[in-house]
């Protein structure tokens, strides 16, 4: 059965030098490069897992040779994340009137049933969700329509960002409902950590095998 759901991936074109650069320098560009494509591919087929209305990939770059069929692509805003994360929210209800949940690629690990999970609980009244990561980010926000300011006041990409996306969705009138907490993919140590996971036959753990025993 489908879900009244859009489901929007934020994620950047895989691009050696531009992707993945916090795993830098034990790996190189290029094999960087690698490693985000795999994580973009996981994610994608995590979502494929979990029949929504809408898929969309909100990306910075080009689609062109992505693994991305199957969903609809927009374009991201310029500025900072603060507002191309607004703006990605902004422009799915312009294009749907569906709740929207939201997530990046540094979680390539992430259970269908996580974002299932997600969806119904989106689906059952609560206002919003959000799943918070190990390094204090989170790894995934939903919310039944836009709400404006929703990132400011919120200190992103820092140890506090998930704690202060709650209390800001809180100071403006929005129930969270928390999902189970995932490890985002961020830094070098990371890999071992992901890739000893149960989801570890994905194109992302048979990717970072071959890259952390070349560098070590």
């Amino acid at each position: 059965m489908t879900s009244p759901l859009q489901l929007l991936v934020l994620a950047k074109e895989p691009r050696p030098g531009l992707v993945k650069t916090r795993l830098m320098p034990h790996l190189s560009a290029g094999p960087a490069g690698r490693v985000a494509l795999a994580a973009l591919r996981d994610t994608l087929n995590a979502v494929r897992a979990v029949p929504v209305s809408r898929p969309v990939l909100v990306l910075l770059g080009s689609p062109e040779a992505l693994p991305c069929s199957g969903f609809g692509v927009v374009r991201q805003s310029r500025g900072d994340l603060g507002n191309r994360l607004a703006q990605a929210f902004q422009d799915a209800w312009d294009g749907c009137h569906l709740p929207m949940l939201l997530i990046g690629t540094d979680t390539p690990h992430v259970p269908p049933v996580f974002l299932a999970s997600a969806a119904e609980q989106l689906l059952s009244g609560h206002d919003g969700v959000r799943g918070r990561a190990r390094d204090g980010g989170w790894w995934a926000l939903g919310l039944h329509r836009p709400v404006p300011g929703c990132v400011d006041q919120v200190s992103l990409s820092a140890d506090s960002t998930g704690q202060d996306q709650r209390a800001r969705l809180s100071q403006l009138g929005v129930q969270v409902s928390d999902l189970p907490m995932l490890r985002d993919v961020d830094q070098f140590p990371d890999i071992a950590v992901v890739t000893a996971q149960p989801a570890a036959g994905s194109a992302f753990a048979r990717v970072a095998r071959d890259l952390v025993s070349v560098a070590a």
